[in-house]
């Protein structure tokens, strides 16, 4: 056999336009399909000369430079350049030519720098693809997924200086106060007096490469400064708000300002919020409940020393107000404690005829203590509604929701890490990479339905000509034997 060369055609001159050279699937004509880009002048209008200085790059340009790279998970703004200036259609994605000079790497960070620093614009972009995707009837709130996930700080974890900081005051310390008081005068005790006491206080490692960074420290995760991203989504897992902060800022800190976030971009109250065992505090399912909100909360084993009996041994029983022990013995009220919590205890003469006493406690006068928090009512109720079909249904989507969009974060737009320091500029990007993941979604989807209507239209139209056949068939067997029916 012989074997033909192939001619080389690498200098041959074709008169060719970019729009025949982008596939009809590729993901940049499903975006620019999906959504309109001119919203961004209005957003923008302010920063820029209408009438004076030298001609500005568009602001369009920058963004969905700034989009490619993130949808598409290159690393850098250098090597996005590096891309665009060879990919067919990233050019057409972005109105250039063949032959068109793309901006230099640095123009964004400039422009950064000069016009966006400081302002709410990357806000208002993710909140406007997010309407986009309301208005197309995407976005399915009726339950939120919350959590947060790190991602490693440019910053060596070896670089930093200790400090002594003050403890933060605890946002419901206020009301858990009036709480406790009012059930220590339910009990006929007296309330408690404000405490004078010093603010507490805490040592702490700060970054000195980037000092708005937290020192991760969690269990079974590697030690190093990071930020921590805490996200909302929705039953499909588009991202309904997100917040930034260090990593040593606990997720439930950030709770409230993310599910408040989540419930005006959507302008819509869920009827469930689904959370971890890390926001499965008192505070937490108490405001949820508060808010007319169901909390889906996962089961958490019970804390107590191996081979003894723990809490849930014992029974609580609500209107006498004590707890019972699997001997059937009460546990009568003492107090109830500043930190909020219900001390209970048995009857010592009691316990040292009980065969049970060694698995039940250690005390040296043997005496059984429980300890039983004012919130947990709240927490008691949400286990029952974990066990609930509803509730099994919708923690089980976590995996399907918030998870999927962490990990999609990571392994699809290359966040393990970020190249940014200080927490505005994170803030921009966090912004910007679920603005594009948001975007994504939103243009593969409404590519599908579209796609989905025609087929369904041939489908349709096939069906009733197959239908139209049978009738007739129908027809011509009747009149030809009226018995063949009946049988």
């Amino acid at each position: 056999m012989i074997t033909k060369r192939k001619r080389d055609a690498r200098r041959q001159i074709e008169m060719v336009a970019i729009e025949d050279l982008v596939p009809e699937d590729h993901l940049v004509r499903k975006i620019e399909a999906a959504i309109k880009f001119d919203f961004i002048y209005k957003l923008v209008e302010d920063k820029y000369s209408q009438d004076n200085g030298r001609p500005s790059i568009d602001p369009v340009v920058l963004i969905k430079i700034v989009l490619i790279q993130y949808i598409f998970g290159i690393r850098s703004m250098r090597q996005t350049i590096k891309e665009i200036e060879t990919n067919v259609a990233y050019r057409w994605f972005l109105g250039y030519g063949l032959h068109e000079k793309i901006p230099h790497f640095s123009t964004f960070g400039k422009n950064y720098e000069r016009r966006f620093r400081g302002t709410d614009i990357f806000e208002k972009i993710f909140k406007h693809i997010l309407e986009e995707a309301i208005k197309n009837n995407l976005i399915n709130a009726e339950e939120i997924f919350i959590d947060a996930t790190h991602v490693k700080a440019n910053a060596n974890k070896k670089k930093y200086i200790k400090k002594i900081i003050e403890k933060e005051t605890k946002s419901y310390k206020a009301k858990l106060e009036a709480e406790i008081n009012e059930d220590r005068k339910k009990h006929g005790k007296k309330s408690l007096k404000p405490k004078k006491e010093e603010p507490k206080k805490k040592e702490t490692k700060e970054s000195t490469t980037d000092p708005e960074s937290g020192m991760l420290n969690k269990q079974g995760k590697e030690k190093m400064f990071a930020y921590s991203y805490h996200a909302a989504s929705d039953r499909n897992g588009f991202v309904l708000g997100v917040k930034v902060t260090g990593a040593n800022i606990h997720d439930s800190e950030m709770f409230e300002e993310v599910l408040e976030e989540a419930i005006k971009n959507t302008n819509k109250k869920p009827k469930a919020v689904a959370i971890d065992a890390g926001y499965k505090k008192g505070f937490i399912i108490k405001s949820i409940f508060e808010k007319g909100i169901i909390p889906v909360v996962p089961y958490t084993r019970p804390i107590g020393r191996k081979g003894m009996m723990n809490k849930r041994k014992f029974k609580y029983d609500k209107e006498r107000d004590v707890y019972i022990c699997p001997q059937g013995e009460e546990l009568k009220y003492v107090t109830t404690t500043r930190e909020g919590y219900k001390e209970y205890k048995s009857d010592r003469l009691i316990c040292e005829m009980c065969p049970l006493l060694d698995k039940c406690t250690s005390s040296k006068d043997k005496i059984k203590r429980i300890a039983r928090h004012i919130w947990e009512d709240e927490i008691e109720k949400a286990d029952k509604i974990r066990l609930s079909e509803y509730g099994k249904e919708v923690y089980s989507r976590r995996k399907e929701t918030i998870e999927r969009v962490f990990a999609d974060l990571k392994e699809k737009h290359s966040m393990r890490w970020t190249t940014l320091r200080g927490k505005e500029k994170v803030s921009m990007e966090a912004l910007l990479v679920f603005a594009a993941m948001n975007l994504k979604k939103m243009a593969i989807w409404l590519w599908r339905n579209r796609k989905g209507t025609s087929n369904f239209s041939k489908k349709l139209q096939n069906f009733l000509l197959a239908l139209q056949k049978i009738k007739k068939n129908f027809s011509i067997l009747y009149f030809k034997d009226k018995k063949y029916l009946s049988a």
